[in-house]
């Protein structure tokens, strides 16, 4: 006895795309696309209907709600949810995250691994294109340490600046000793230990203006 197929519900606002997508799923023998929606409305009232395994959710659907208003509200009914998107910025990827999607995957993704992560979604397991793998650790990592004070930014900035100790504490009013407290504390909350290595890791998490 062979397993069921995975029934999908497909919601993305270009007709065109959703053609391709309902080519591409249709040649795979262990998902079957009971319906299919063309914005965040349809999407929720079909998968109420529907009671899918899988809906494959784009993020930017035009006019009404959102891929991600869409997502929190066809999650609530324990129906999984794998977005589908071109969008891999860190606002997108939080949001979707947060609002209860199963797992995010972009389009420029191989059929093999679509098809994979489509019935790793049907199993409840998450999947995470690597580049939206790496951005969701690197914000992980970046929470996981405690915020730079007001005070801390204005010495980073300096540092940014190439000047010293005692050119920070003059510019800044405090003295040496100060900058150097300061600058432990920073130290500890990038994961650094060099001069050089805080300003890195500042540009790379925006911290410079």
């Amino acid at each position: 006895m062979t397993d069921a197929p995975v029934r999908i519900l497909l919601c993305d606002d270009h007709a065109v795309v959703r053609a391709g997508l309902l080519a591409l799923l249709a040649s795979e023998p262990g998902i079957e696309v009971v319906g299919e929606a063309g914005n965040g409305e349809e999407a929720v009232a079909a998968a109420a209907k529907l009671r899918p395994d899988v809906v494959l959710m784009d993020l930017q659907l035009g006019p009404g709600i959102d891929g991600v208003e869409a997502t929190r509200r066809i999650a609530a009914t324990g129906v999984h949810v794998l977005v589908l998107t071109t969008y891999d910025t860190d606002a997108d990827i939080t949001r979707a995250i947060a609002a209860g999607a199963t797992g995010y995957l972009l389009k420029a993704e191989r059929p093999e691994e679509l098809f994979a992560a489509i019935h790793s979604a049907a199993q409840g397991r998450t999947t995470l294109s690597p580049p939206v793998a790496s951005r969701v650790m690197h914000h992980m990592r970046g929470a996981a340490r405690p915020a730079l004070t007001a005070r801390e930014l204005d010495i980073l900035a300096q540092l940014a600046q190439g000047l010293g100790n005692r050119d920070i504490a003059r510019a800044l009013f405090i003295s040496q000793a100060t900058v150097k407290t300061h600058l432990g504390r920073i130290y500890d909350k990038l994961g650094v230990d060099t001069r050089a290595g805080a300003v890195a890791v500042a540009k790379e998490q925006r911290l410079l203006p």
